[in-house]
């Protein structure tokens, strides 16, 4: 569920000036609206972008690709075409198992446990930068997994946004490869995929029918409110690309999203040191995770 800078390919020479005015302009651009950010040494990934739309639009210096993005009647459906150039996503089914067994060993026991004193029956999870779809199907598969027995009587939702279109249009066709499937068994290919042709496999209806895909840019407050009663999220090697400003804003935001008892998912290499310390941190075995400890109970570390 990663999103990832894309990596620059063979480009027209117009992408090599990545001292224009004009690029850092649109990089200001980008980082406003999206949150990503690109460092000086990393300008040439977004120059190598823009040149890809300059090529498309038939526009031959930085400054008119910059008229396109600020001033132009379509100017918002380039920047969302330019945004689909530069965040791409690369994964595979079953990345983090250790995340999967913190979920049956710890974390669903627990919440169980809290929501069914309330007679609440009902999961709600959320796969944030789910790229090309690999999380949210490997989530899906793993609950259905547990349907007749940790999660007997329980029913569950699974939102899976991201911020790229094609990312979202190739998540919701569940159509994969044999390096997205790598981990996954052949039981469970057999159980929850069909043939697609050419070496590939689709996920079925059942497997489909759990997953609610949507667009949505973590910066945009707005469709972020709206995000509210979640019990587990997550959002792997997404905010690595991120400012400190915009991280602290996102997780703001998922701190106020997730269920008191909630959990949030992180990269295995990404921490919230110096971004947040509303969260607890717990350890599980191969990976860690981010508690919102109900507000009885004070905030640190949990034990």
């Amino acid at each position: 569920m990663p999103i990832e800078i894309a990596k620059p390919k063979p480009a027209p020479a117009l992408e090599q000036n990545s001292s224009d005015p004009a690029f850092l302009k649109i990089r200001d651009l980008v980082y406003r609206i999206s949150g990503i950010y690109h460092a000086e040494e990393k300008l040439y990934l977004l120059t190598s972008r823009c040149a890809r739309r300059m090529v498309a639009l038939e526009l031959t210096s930085p400054a008119e690709y910059l008229e396109h993005l600020t001033v132009r009647g379509n100017r918002d459906a380039e920047l969302r075409l330019l945004l689909n150039e530069i965040t791409i996503g690369e994964t595979y089914m079953f990345r983090h198992p250790a995340q999967l067994d913190a979920l049956r060993k710890v974390i669903l026991p627990e919440i169980l446990q809290a929501k069914g004193v309330h007679g609440l029956k009902r999961l709600r999870f959320w796969c944030a930068g789910c790229s090309t779809g690999e999380e949210p199907h490997t989530l899906a598969m793993f609950l259905l997994e547990e349907k007749e027995k940790l999660l007997a009587g329980w029913t569950f939702d699974i939102l899976a946004t991201d911020l790229n279109d094609n990312s979202l249009e190739a998540a919701r066709a569940g159509i994969y490869g044999e390096y997205a499937l790598r981990s996954t068994n052949d039981r469970l290919r057999a159980k929850y995929f069909k043939d697609a042709g050419d070496k590939k496999l689709q996920a079925n209806d059942l497997l489909k029918s759990q997953i609610r895909f949507d667009r949505i840019n973590l910066r945009d407050d707005n469709k972020m409110l709206f995000q509210k009663g979640m019990d587990v999220i997550f959002c792997c090697n997404v905010l690595i690309y991120f400012d400190l400003a915009s991280k602290r804003r996102v997780i703001q935001h998922f701190y106020s999203n997730l269920m008191p008892g909630g959990y949030l998912f992180l990269g295995h290499a990404e921490s919230l040191f110096q971004v947040d310390d509303t969260f607890r941190l717990v350890h599980f075995t191969g990976t860690t995770a981010y508690w919102k400890a109900p507000a009885t109970l004070p905030a640190g570390g949990k034990k």
